[in-house]
């Protein structure tokens, strides 16, 4: 991986956001990226390892560490961001404000915003489009806990498992579907296993995820006040590529399934209605069950799609 842009994006982003704070420092701060959850076996552990000095960075979905501060899966709540477009506008939103001062509450900071679309793998090639599609006895594997909630409203079966698993469990039998993020579809080479895919490129995802590059307060800190600058500085300077390799991954994943022979189509405006419909009452849940959910809620429904 390397500035070319080769790679996970993600990782490249990482990447680049080392070199280019080692290069402005003089290399008086270095940072070494350890791929492949090479650090943290777990990814899921890694919040709390960033609070406890056992990490210092990552680019980290918020939904995973939601058990500590549940307010975060606002970040993945299904059918409430639906495109790139709207993803976007999240940032300089209210919901974006609120969001950052949620994270450096709980003991970490923003410093480039990454949002992943999402799409549906099933073995067979009858693909998933609408609820309608869900026929009984079908198990899928999803990242976020609301997510799963509504997914058990249409009527899915769920195993829970981190994303390297899923191609096993496809190939034994285990999952009909996956919904992850495209990216994760091409790295774990899913279009092995799969005979339909629904790529969110037609602007339409139920499953959109947060994954910021994220430091830790008490690590940030502890950087010079010049240090800080350029690390918000490099942050900054890497958005739009986080925005743009994003919505790029989708189309190029797209692509990758197609050459393989699967059967690839796109949501359309009326399935993503169906699913946004499902998702309501778990949208509802969240405003009553977690502290402040109400206005996380209300502010994200905002957000224009435009």
């Amino acid at each position: 991986m390397n500035e070319a842009g080769e790679g996970d994006f993600r990782a490249v982003l990482a990447q680049r956001f080392a070199d280019r704070v080692n290069e402005r420092t003089d290399g008086q701060v270095t940072i070494e990226v350890y791929p492949g959850n090479s650090l943290i076996e777990d990814p899921t552990q890694q919040y709390e390892a960033i609070r406890r000095g056992a990490q210092d960075m990552s680019v980290f979905p918020l939904d995973y560490a939601s058990g500590d501060v549940p307010e975060f899966s606002i970040t993945l709540m299904p059918a409430m961001v639906r495109s790139h477009a709207q993803a976007r506008n999240w940032q300089d939103a209210e919901i974006g404000q609120r969001i950052e001062e949620i994270t450096q509450e709980n003991g970490v900071k923003i410093l480039t915003w990454v949002w992943n679309a999402g799409a549906i793998g099933c073995k067979r090639e009858e693909p998933v489009v609408s609820p309608d599609d869900v026929r009984p006895g079908m198990v899928t594997r999803a990242a976020g806990p609301r997510v799963e909630q509504m997914l058990e409203r249409v009527g899915f079966g769920l195993s829970s498992m981190p994303s390297s698993e899923i191609y096993s469990a496809m190939q034994t039998g285990v999952l009909d579907c996956a919904i992850t993020s495209t990216s994760s579809f091409s790295s774990y080479r899913l279009y092995e296993q799969v005979g339909s895919y629904t790529s969110p490129t037609g602007g339409y995802t139920f499953w959109f995820m947060f994954e910021p590059l994220i430091i830790g307060m008490d690590q940030f800190e502890q950087l010079t006040p010049e240090q800080q600058q350029i690390f918000e500085e490099v942050g900054a300077e890497l958005q739009e590529f986080a925005y743009t390799a994003s919505e790029d991954d989708d189309l190029r994943v797209e692509k990758e399934f197609e050459e393989a022979g699967v059967n690839v189509v796109q949501m359309d405006e009326e399935s993503f209605g169906q699913w946004q419909e499902e998702s309501r009452p778990v949208w509802e849940s969240f405003a009553e069950e977690v502290e402040g959910g109400r206005e996380l809620i209300d502010l994200a429904s905002q957000v224009s799609a435009q």
